[in-house]
């Protein structure tokens, strides 16, 4: 089953450390710079990525559909929230999908349809150490230097955590 990565836009920007000082700059240059960052990460890993942003800020008054380097970018219509969009994105996707938000009522509702979530923060800190990896081709020296031994030895909390931890916790470890 392929992960789909869907993205509230302007949330990982604002939330980003580096993004959020480009946008504050120009929201343009906010955006270009994210979906490099995504394109950069898709390369690597290559997963389907889209990213959702609020018309408000763009001058559509239809939906616009685009994509920029690999990266499916949507543009809400005028007047609606791209919060909408994220959430019938989640629902139409699913177990397939992986919100990332920080708006616990977006996150919420992506849940209640079965998708997994993970905060904007704590993508970023995985995007960024997926390209720290690949940049210093760590990716071939894990099989031989870093390899599993097996044990019988019993680790790991005495509770199995519920199919739905599970589930969400293998799309995370994907990205």
């Amino acid at each position: 089953m392929a992960l789909h990565i869907i993205i509230d836009g302007y949330n990982l920007i604002r939330q980003s450390r580096s993004l959020s000082l480009i946008d504050q700059e120009d929201i343009q240059s906010g955006r270009e710079a994210l979906i490099r960052m995504l394109a950069a990460y898709k390369k690597i890993k290559g997963h389907m990525i889209t990213v959702v942003f609020d018309a408000m800020y763009s001058n559509a008054v239809s939906r616009q559909t685009e994509s920029i380097q690999g990266i499916k970018v949507i543009f809400s219509r005028q007047g609606e929230l791209a919060d909408a969009v994220l959430k019938r994105l989640a629902e139409k996707e699913r177990e397939r999908a992986l919100v990332v938000s920080s708006d616990n009522e977006i996150l919420n509702a992506a849940e209640a349809c079965g998708s997994a979530t993970i905060s904007s923060i704590e993508f970023e800190d995985r995007i960024s150490m997926a390209s720290y990896i690949d940049n210093k081709g760590l990716n071939s020296m894990e099989d031989e230097e870093y390899g599993w031994e097996p044990t019988t030895k019993k680790v790991g909390p005495s509770r199995k955590r519920s199919k739905k931890e599970r589930k969400q916790q293998m799309k995370i470890q994907k990205i």
